[in-house]
This record gives structure tokens, sequence and C-alpha cells, in this order.
């Protein structure tokens, strides 16, 4: 059995150059992300940083940056890092898994993952979101976001479709199309009651035709049930 998430690590650290010219400026386009991450960025608690997880370029980094958030970068590839600190050097950015996240209990106040909890497996779910759940204070936020159904051309395999190529690149990436209502019923057994979930259609343009979730998450105050 290989190393979990080392084909995922290696992928990207192919992809890392032609993923980043692609998709780094792709916000100006999506206002719906726009507002949602303006959304967590008005309600983050006692001013704590807020991590993006799974940064890739740091596109979403940058953005929450520009919003005034202390935030930081984390992702599983050192070239999307090392991209990542090239392009926004103003802010921090760290190579890590979020099945083991570099951060004390309770020490952020909002966490973004857009787009990279679809290389987990259903059984590294839950390691996930209970890390998520650990890293968080009382009162923060999660925003994910994520695939729901492929596009037309994409054969998927038990709602996974395996690449071998990727933007020009080899690659042996599993890309997982997953359910809202499965997500949101395990957000709330790791403890992390969900509060909003939008659905929406691809746009036009260079986007993956592909039908989309995000889920607001937070955990709660100290002295609430959960």
């Amino acid at each position: 059995m290989g190393v979990p998430g080392e084909a995922t690590r290696a992928g990207y650290d192919r992809v890392a150059e032609a993923y980043a010219t692609q998709f780094f400026e792709e916000l100006r386009d999506k206002p719906l992300d726009r507002a949602l991450l303006g959304c967590l960025a008005e309600q983050v608690p006692d001013k704590l940083p807020v991590a993006d997880v799974g940064c890739g370029p740091g596109h979403v980094t940058r953005y929450l940056h520009e919003l005034g958030l202390r935030t930081l970068g984390v992702d599983l590839s050192p070239r999307m890092v090392e991209l990542a600190r090239e392009l926004t050097p103003e802010v921090t950015f760290q190579v890590g898994s979020m099945l083991a996240l570099d951060a004390d209990d309770s020490a952020w106040g909002g966490i973004t993952a857009f787009y990279s909890i679809i290389h987990l497996t259903a059984e590294e779910l839950p390691r996930a979101f209970a890390e998520f759940h650990r890293v968080l204070a009382p009162g923060g936020l999660l925003l994910l976001a994520f695939h729901i159904s492929p596009p037309p051309d994409i054969e998927t395999d038990g709602g996974v479709a395996h690449l071998d190529e990727l933007l020009g690149q080899p690659v042996s990436l599993d890309f997982h199309f997953l359910d809202p209502a499965d997500i949101r019923s395990r957000l709330e057994h790791a403890g992390l009651p969900v509060e909003a979930n939008v659905e929406r259609l691809p746009s036009d343009g260079t986007e993956a035709q592909t039908r989309r979730a995000y889920l607001i998450a937070r955990k709660p105050a100290a002295g609430t049930k959960s």
C-alpha cells in the first residue's frame, strides 16, 4: 500500500504551473464564490486566522487576505506551495495534510477547503472532518466546496473518476463526486452543524462542467450543544 496522498501530491506537483496559469484569477468570474467567502469573512470570531486547506497556488487565500483577514494556506503539494509563496509573498503558505493539520486545538477562526476533499476516500473524510473540528475555535466556520456530478465526458466508477492525464501532464488522480447530504451528515457527526447548503450548475467558460455544492458549517460556541 502506498503512502496516503502520495499520488495526489505527485500529480499536483506536476501540474502546478499549468494549474496556476489557468485558475489563479478565476474568482474574478465567480461572484457566488466571492459572496460566500465574504459571508465567512464577516463572521470569523476574535480576529483569529483563517486557513485555506488545499490552497493550490493560493488564489482563495489571497482573496481572503484582501478582505482583511489573517490568512494562511496549506497544501499537500510542495510545488503548489512554492508557487503560492511567489504569487502572494505577504501570506504564509505551508506544506501539510488535512488529515494531520499542523495547528493547535482551537487555533483557527475559519477554514476554507475549495475542491480539496474531492481527493479523499470515504474512509479518510471522517479523519479530515475531525481535524477541522479540532483546529477550529468555538464559533469558527468551515466553508467547503466540492463537485457533485461529473462532466458529461468523464466516466466514473462508484462516483470516482480516475485521471491519468491532467493539464497535459501524466498523473494518477482520483476525483470523488460527493453527495451533499452525505457530507452534511458526516460534518454533523464530527460536531460541525451545517448552516447553509448552496448548489449551482457549471458556469460558462473554462471551468469543469460539473454541478457543485458549497456547505457552511460552524463549530458550536462553548457551552452549546453540537
